[in-house]
C-alpha cells in the first residue's frame, strides 16, 4: 500500500480504519492523519497490543 496515497486521501480511508478497528475514535483518526506509524501506535494503544519484535 502506498502510504502517502493514504496520506492524501486520509477523509477516505478513515472510514474505512475505523470500520476494522471500532475502538478508535475520530480524535484518535485526527491525530493519525494517514501516518502508518501513529495508526500502529493507536491500534495497539486501543486494543492493549504489545509491538511484535522480529
Amino acid at each position: 500500500m502506498n502510504w502517502d496515497i493514504v496520506a492524501g486521501n486520509w477523509k477516505q480511508y478513515s472510514g474505512r480504519v475505523k470500520t476494522q478497528w471500532g475502538k478508535l475514535t475520530d480524535d484518535h483518526l485526527d491525530v493519525i492523519a494517514g501516518k502508518r506509524d501513529e495508526l500502529a501506535g493507536k491500534i495497539q494503544e486501543a486494543y492493549g497490543l504489545t509491538k511484535d519484535k522480529d
